[in-house]
């Protein structure tokens, strides 16, 4: 009991928040320790101190180090990043874990527990595996995370929906995953896309021409399963028809857990890239507002009832927003490449005010292995991961007045908001380390140099700060563009 007293107040005091009620600070730290009870040790000490472990995925017993009890569809979102900004080490351990489970059952996970499951959609190992490199974590061999990858990228696997591609063939030549022969398969396409993106990033930052030309054709298809008729993704057919009838409200069929209004967002890596599609930022902008005016009204016909993540929608009542489940986290950061920052500040201030509370109903959905938690320590600081694999966090409002970061490399990241209040939630102006910072975004190299970065707030939005061009986070469109 003194020691788990002792481990709990040393991680907690990593992160200390001055400046808010009892109920915040309390849903804080709810927050943070929940974020920080995943991923579970799945290993034990020799005599002489040194790790060893029994692999769930082919029973022998190996030296190292072991971790479980996660899926990262959800968790690769902000629950990851946020222990590569806490605890590095342990980041770069598990890195070297995800590649010994590969090397056990032939597959690199998704979602263990305490073995493969191959739960949910997509190949996020490799979201894992290339935000660690990109946060200077590399303890790893990337030569052997890029085939590991490839091989999931190019194979069907033996479990469920995300180890390995189902419809691997159709996403290489088609550029997309077929509808009705997959179900999620727009969710799928998408997800992928990233996934390659994350492929073809970790190749550049390692030097691999190879797997960086195998992966940079698909890093597009999310365009694919996007039907500029009508401003949404879409199931697609085999034949290159559009999936009929179409309800943008329909949960379920070519998504997954949610709808169209939920999933069009999901382009972590190209963000320019769907507001092009959109017609440009105004169309873009209108439609990120769309999902706060209508009602959460739904569609569940797929389903044949209410799932609780439809309920959820419901009970929440900001609009389509269904922050209980994971697909539609990181859009209210998306105002940030659309020149509408302050309207990222204003949603981000409702959710955490409405959405969250210390209580034992205190999330407004899934909690899922500290994905929802981190999402809203990450926001409390005033920035997020919208895209992980690249060294970015977006701004969106710091909820305190002061919070301070203990690094484990013995800096400290200080953010002050001495005029933080309930009535203000605003970005009047900001500075980083004393300097005006005008960027929508801080990067991974600011914080882990000890970082003293000072917003000021106000009550009414600061329509100027961030709309240019320039303050603008990262999206590979734009690289493409400057390239050419």
């Amino acid at each position: 009991k003194i020691r788990g007293h002792k481990t709990w107040n040393e991680l907690l005091n990593r992160i200390q928040v001055e400046g808010g009620t009892d109920e915040q600070m309390k849903t804080f730290y709810s927050c943070l320790f929940r974020a920080n009870l995943f991923s579970r040790k799945f290993y034990e000490r020799k005599a002489n101190g040194e790790p060893y472990y029994y692999s769930p995925y082919d029973g022998k017993v190996y030296d190292g180090y072991m971790y479980t009890d996660n899926g990262f569809w959800d968790t690769f979102r902000s629950q990851f990043p946020l222990t590569n900004i806490l605890h590095p080490t342990m980041q770069g351990r598990y890195m070297n874990a995800l590649l010994a489970a590969q090397e056990q059952c032939g597959w690199l996970p998704s979602w263990s527990a305490p073995g493969e499951t191959g739960g949910m959609l997509g190949n996020h190992s490799i979201s894992l595996l290339a935000d660690a490199w990109a946060k200077g974590i590399r303890t790893f061999d990337p030569e052997k995370a890029l085939k590991a990858y490839a091989h999931e990228a190019m194979n069907k696997g033996p479990w469920g929906g995300a180890n390995g591609r189902g419809f691997w063939k159709e996403y290489f030549e088609l550029g997309y995953v077929p509808y009705p022969e997959s179900m999620g398969s727009s969710a799928q396409t998408m997800e992928y896309a990233y996934d390659d993106f994350c492929g073809y990033q970790l190749a550049k930052m390692t030097g691999n021409k190879h797997y960086q030309e195998v992966f940079a054709r698909q890093m597009y298809n999310y365009k694919n399963v996007f039907d500029p008729s009508i401003g949404f993704m879409r199931g697609k057919g085999v034949d290159g028809k559009w999936q009929e009838p179409f309800d943008p409200l329909e949960w379920g069929g070519p998504f997954c857990e949610g709808n169209a209004w939920h999933y069009t967002w999901s382009v972590f890596h190209d963000p320019q890239g769907l507001i092009d599609l959109m017609g440009g930022k105004d169309g873009f902008n209108q439609m990120m507002d769309s999902v706060f005016i209508l009602p959460p009204v739904f569609d569940d016909s797929y389903y044949g009832g209410v799932i609780h993540e439809i309920r959820e929608m419901q009970i929440m009542n900001m609009g389509n927003y269904a922050h209980g489940n994971q697909p539609i986290q990181h859009m209210l950061y998306m105002y940030n490449y659309s020149g509408q920052p302050w309207k990222a500040q204003h949603w981000i201030r409702e959710v955490m005010d409405k959405l969250y509370t210390p209580a034992p109903d205190g999330y407004c959905g899934d909690e899922d292995n500290g994905q929802t938690s981190a999402w809203y320590v990450f926001s409390a600081m005033g920035f997020y991961p919208v895209c992980p694999g690249t060294d970015e966090y977006i701004l969106g409002t710091p909820y305190f007045k002061q919070m301070k970061l203990h690094l484990e490399n013995g800096k400290t990241v200080t953010i002050s908001a001495p005029n933080n209040g309930d009535d203000k939630r605003y970005i009047s102006s900001m500075t980083l380390n004393g300097k005006d910072h005008t960027k929508n975004y801080v990067t991974h190299e600011d914080l882990m140099n000890g970082a003293s970065i000072t917003f000021k707030m106000d009550s009414k939005p600061n329509e100027q700060r961030g709309t240019k061009e320039t303050d603008f986070p990262y999206s590979f469109s734009n690289e493409f563009k400057k390239k050419k």
